[in-house]
């Protein structure tokens, strides 16, 4: 193991580093009355991370309290964004631990059944950074196994549990045969992940803190994690990055979670995120796989950086 300090590494360290796993090419069509489909001005991804009791779980958190907190999501939250998705003719995208889904077999199907896509989310929304290889690459494949049976379909699809990467993960990605991955932060619009230097051949599509639930309305008690914004607030913050995205012809990507967006004075914020959207009629509504689906067709340019 390499002690150095950063300052004193050599530039071939610092720059391995860098270019491990990268932003390649652009995936958006440089005209913007071909990029999205049927001509829509910008395209919008609601997705929602079922979380529910895995991150407790997976920190040894087992105290009914923080049991029913998780519960929360899927009991409570899950039905209202199912009931407002249904009202907006909005479909979605869900990323759910293994570990839930075997918790309520019947939750994956009635995202299916509903017009969602299901994609994965790890297996007990597991720290992938204190992970060797093999047992990322064991959780992850017996977690898309379990999404594939429940489902019927094989999840194209994959964010890792807290957008974490470890040096393994893109080598995963690409060994399970995903079409594309919603973990990393390098652009707006979608691109092609590059692994030192080279193309993958997968969709990355963006997410950010900025456009996630979590940072502004978590709450913990025994730390010093608390809900520091009124959801109106949040409301216009996230109104102002659609319009944003709407104006340069792009994407507007949302990370929610049922257990925190779901709460009824929250779950309003979303309904009239929702109005605000819906009074543009050139806005494309859809999911993260058909979104990847849609912008492949642009990775057939070889592109590499050095």
């Amino acid at each position: 193991m390499n002690n150095a300090q950063s300052w004193q590494w050599p530039e071939t360290e610092w720059r391995g580093h860098v270019n491990r796993v990268r932003a390649g090419q652009s995936l958006i069509h440089p005209d913007p009355a071909q990029r999205w489909k049927g001509g829509a001005r910008a395209a919008v991804l609601l997705s929602f991370d079922s979380d529910h009791e895995t991150p407790s779980l997976r920190d040894g958190e087992t105290s009914p309290g923080r049991m029913a907190q998780g519960e929360y999501g899927a009991r409570a939250g899950v039905p209202r964004i199912l009931e407002l998705l249904r009202r907006y003719e909005s479909p979605a995208s869900f990323y759910i631990p293994a570990v839930c889904a075997l918790l309520r077999p019947d939750e994956v199907p009635t995202y299916v059944e509903q017009g969602h896509e299901v994609a994965v989310h790890g297996w007990i929304h597991e720290r992938n950074t204190l992970l060797t290889h093999e047992q990322e690459l064991d959780l992850l494949g017996r977690a898309t196994d379990v999404l594939h049976r429940q489902a019927g379909i094989r999840p194209v699809g994959i964010r890792t549990p807290s957008w974490d990467f470890s040096d393994s993960t893109l080598d995963v990605i690409r060994e399970l045969g995903f079409i594309y991955d919603s973990s990393l932060m390098a652009d707006d619009e979608p691109y092609e992940i590059l692994a030192d230097g080279a193309q993958t051949g997968i969709v990355e599509i963006p997410v950010e803190w900025i456009r996630d639930d979590a940072p502004y309305l978590m709450m913990d008690r025994f730390t010093g994690l608390r809900p520091y914004m009124p959801p109106r607030q949040l409301l216009q913050i996230w109104k102002d990055e659609f319009d944003a995205a709407y104006a340069e012809g792009g994407v507007f990507q949302l990370t929610m979670h049922p257990h925190i967006i779901g709460h009824r004075s929250r779950l309003m914020i979303l309904a009239e995120l929702m109005d605000h959207i819906r009074s543009h009629n050139d806005v494309w509504i859809t999911t993260h796989a058909d979104l990847a689906a849609h912008v492949a067709s642009r990775l057939t340019t070889r592109t590499t950086i050095s």
